[in-house]
């Protein structure tokens, strides 16, 4: 994982509608940019939904919420519309950010090695430094986690 304190990686990415995102365009607020495996898995479904139903929250503290995975932005469009979600999501379709902020590598599964996406979160402060970053991520309780 990144290190606390060390300056976010630049990044930039297409949304579920085919517009760039990157990091710049966060500056001056906080950034919860959290990476999840899949669209519609119920791991990643718990975690977007409890970001959904606390995003309210998140705004209010100045906050915004960027999910990243690798699937497609089509895929994250109907992830979004079934689940009402709020928030933009990348598709990191190549890896880029994902190994950019380390959140690609080995897990097991299964008792099997693969290489795949590690839920990961990290807090980006006002000025594009890594304020937290939480590897031990609690799909339910997510929002706990990152505001505790």
């Amino acid at each position: 994982m990144l290190q606390i304190g060390t300056k976010a990686p630049y990044f930039e990415g297409i949304d579920e509608n085919g517009n760039t995102v990157k990091l710049s365009d966060f500056a001056g607020k906080k950034l919860v940019l959290y990476f999840y495996p899949k669209d519609s898995t119920p791991g990643c479904t718990a975690e977007a939904c409890d970001l959904r139903d606390n995003y309210q929250r998140f705004l209010s503290m100045g906050y915004e919420v960027l999910g990243v995975s690798r699937d497609s932005a089509a895929s994250h469009q109907k992830f979004i519309a079934k689940y009402n979600l709020p928030f933009h999501l990348i598709a990191d379709t190549d890896l880029t950010i994902l190994k950019a902020y380390e959140a690609w590598g080995e897990k097991k599964m299964y008792g099997k090695v693969t290489e795949g996406t590690l839920r990961t979160t990290y807090i980006i402060d006002e000025q594009g430094v890594i304020i937290n970053a939480i590897g031990k991520v609690n799909t339910k309780a997510h929002t706990e986690q990152i505001l505790g």
